[in-house]
């Protein structure tokens, strides 16, 4: 193991992590909220580790391989949120112990959404778009951007690719270098963040909630402004507007990047996740619909749409927004779509959950185990789309599956044992292992009264969800570390 070239890496990654406290200070600065200073103290502290951690180690500049890139990847992520933390911990109010601030800073960098604070839109205003931008640097991944600046620095990029992009293929490349591929990715990702905000800002929205909500949305975070999320500007036209970003966020990203090079939709039309995701999103948004009705939730069929609609597609795509307490919805809703949650979003998108391409491919297996008890003798094969799909693809989705299973359950008897009930943990669990952020019982608002040991199992799994499970797993084979 390349332990010297590891901590040269984090402390650039560090460092580089640092500017991020510029814009916040900023936005103190326009605004006259007085709430600049713990930025800038945590600028200069997270800029001076990194440089202390990178300059002893400067001279080291050895290509990694694939374990040092998925070692990387998992210290990152946990170093970067102690640094994202500092400015909860040092701002004045509201007073949060580190806990509470690895908490808050960790679920918006793997953009679960999921906070320990009330009375948000009494905050500083650079403290709100703090959150929102740690939202929208996890959504795509800083580790992404830093792939596309490290190589001028003189460090392989690859391998940190491989461990952070999400989805069940990762050796896949939209273009032949592993830098060219991040920045396209970022580009697109600049450009959606940019029409969203022009549109809520057309919408109805202020400049600055406009660009906050944007940061969020795109990255399918659920972070919002205001304890009230989305419900709080009451409008019709903005719940559209986010509905539709976060239908895009959810789709592939190399999708999009092939839609604009080859200037054509061909892509869309022809891809088997985008038609199975929207398959699952119309009949989400049906079923609430139909029982919404049945019960008279609503004064009138466009609000009863508009809710459903809207709730079905934040729910389901992990972003967590609401504009209504959904966690008391009649019947069976508040689990259905706690449920969905766990098929998510396509994969490489910024949502969190298995992704519905492993759902599509479990499905598609458990159809042809089915067909082979009818015809024993014959032969089947998975296909997606009009491509045969080897037996190891099925095999690994079924292996992720499996794992995704096991630490859901460990964590959820975790968190039992901590004194939450039934449903609380049940619900947490799958909140912050999907990376969607609000749950049922006492974690449908926040996640404030949650124990400090409740908190850190939920962080543990907020990093599984968001590392996809066996990146994480893998730290903790002996294999791993004799080879």
């Amino acid at each position: 193991m390349q332990y010297r070239t590891i901590i040269r890496i984090l402390g650039l990654l560090v460092a580089l992590f640092s500017v991020t406290m510029a814009p916040p200070a900023l936005v103190s600065l326009i605004y006259q909220d007085g709430g600049g200073l713990p930025f800038l103290l945590a600028f200069f502290l997270s800029l001076g580790t990194g440089l202390l951690a990178w300059y002893p180690n400067r001279s080291h500049r050895r290509e990694l391989r694939a374990k040092e890139g998925f070692v990387i990847v998992a210290l990152f992520w946990t170093v970067l949120a102690s640094f994202g933390a500092l400015p909860f911990v040092l701002m004045e109010q509201p007073q949060m112990s580190f806990t509470d601030a690895f908490f808050e800073a960790f679920s918006g960098l793997t953009t679960t959404g999921a906070t320990v604070i009330e009375g948000i839109e009494y905050l500083p205003k650079a403290v709100q778009f703090y959150r929102q931008q740690l939202q929208w640097l996890g959504g795509m991944g800083i580790i992404v951007l830093a792939v596309a600046i490290l190589p001028i620095l003189g460090v392989g990029g690859m391998q940190l690719y491989r461990a952070e992009i999400p989805g069940p293929v990762k050796d896949s490349k939209m273009t032949p270098r592993i830098a060219d591929t991040a920045k396209h990715l970022w580009y697109i990702y600049l450009t959606l963040t940019s029409a969203c905000t022009v549109a809520y800002r057309i919408a109805g929205m202020g400049w600055f909630d406009a660009i906050c909500h944007a940061f969020s949305t795109v990255a399918i975070g659920g972070f919002s402004t205001y304890d009230a999320s989305i419900g709080h500007f009451d409008s019709s036209a903005i719940n559209t507007v986010c509905v539709i970003f976060l239908w895009i966020s959810s789709l592939n990203f190399a999708l999009h990047y092939h839609a604009v090079n080859n200037r054509s939709i061909k892509s869309y039309l022809n891809d088997p996740e985008l038609r199975a995701f929207f398959f699952i999103q119309a009949v989400l948004v049906a079923l609430c619909f139909a029982v919404l009705t049945a019960h008279q939730w609503y004064a009138s069929v466009e609000q009863t749409f508009d809710q459903a609609l809207f709730h079905a597609v934040s729910i389901s795509t992990t972003a967590g927004f609401a504009t209504d307490a959904f966690a008391d919805w009649p019947v069976f809703l508040p689990i259905l779509l706690l449920f969905a949650s766990f098929i998510g979003g396509c994969a490489s998108s910024t949502g969190g959950g298995l992704k519905v391409v492993r759902v599509l491919l479990l499905y598609l297996q458990g159809k042809r185990e089915v067909d082979r008890l009818i015809h024993p003798k014959a032969v089947y094969a998975v296909k997606l789309g009009q491509r045969a799909l080897p037996d190891r693809v099925v095999e690994a989705v079924w292996g992720f599956f499996s794992a995704y299973t096991v630490v859901f359950i460990v964590i959820m008897i975790a968190l039992v044992g901590t004194g939450m009930d039934d449903l609380t943990a049940f619900s947490a669990t799958a909140a912050c292992l999907n990376n969607l952020g609000p749950g049922l019982g006492a974690v449908a608002a926040n996640f404030a009264d949650v124990t400090d040991p409740g908190k850190w199992l939920l962080v543990v799994a907020m990093l599984f969800g968001r590392l996809e499970v066996f990146s994480l797993l893998v730290l903790f084979s002996p294999t791993f570390w004799r080879s």
